[in-house]
């Protein structure tokens, strides 16, 4: 496991806290995941690992709860929905 050790202004720490009871360092691990896997660096699965979070239930709610922009765009699910017709469509014949 890697670690890191960063000077930050209390200010700036307590900004970064939110004025939430999570350390800092958990808040800037949260922030880090959410990140790299809003740039498609990391996987969801790869965000559980790291935030050790028990299920997908909860991350999903953790998504939820921080806005994170799952990089679903809408062309793709026009895509998909589509390709879901043509496969129904196939199907009846």
């Amino acid at each position: 496991m890697e670690q890191a050790i960063l000077t930050i202004p209390e200010n700036i720490a307590l900004a970064i806290q939110g004025g939430g009871n999570v350390s800092l360092s958990r808040r800037l691990l949260e922030l880090a995941t959410i990140k790299a896997y809003e740039l498609n660096r990391i996987t969801s699965k790869q965000v559980m690992e790291a935030l050790n979070l028990p299920d997908r239930e909860t991350l999903y709610q953790f998504f939820k709860d921080n806005d994170v922009k799952d990089g679903y765009t809408l062309e793709e699910l026009d895509r998909d929905t589509d390709n879901l017709e043509a496969l129904l469509q196939q199907r009846r014949q």
